[in-house]
């Protein structure tokens, strides 16, 4: 995993929950970890990974994942044995 990578994943299991995450990190992050991203309706963006599916929205106007985002992939991740 690249250090970029590696940054991101501790940024999303630091406590409390960070607010700066930028979402194009955690995109890149699940990328890495072998997740298909695929594109939804409007702002959502459906995350397979772990033989599972995910839909987030993708924030806008700011860059910045929502906390309450950053903790469901948090424990999405914890779940599946990915740590930092």
């Amino acid at each position: 995993m690249q250090r970029k990578h590696r940054r991101t994943l501790e940024l999303v299991f630091s406590r409390p929950v960070p607010g700066g995450v930028k979402w194009r990190d955690v995109e890149a992050l699940l990328v890495a970890l072998g997740a298909e991203i695929s594109e939804r309706e409007g702002s959502r963006v459906g995350v397979k990974l772990f033989a599972d599916r995910r839909v987030f929205h993708r924030p806008h106007p700011s860059p910045d994942t929502d906390k309450a985002a950053v903790e469901s992939i948090r424990k999405w991740l914890e779940t599946n044995g990915v740590k930092p």
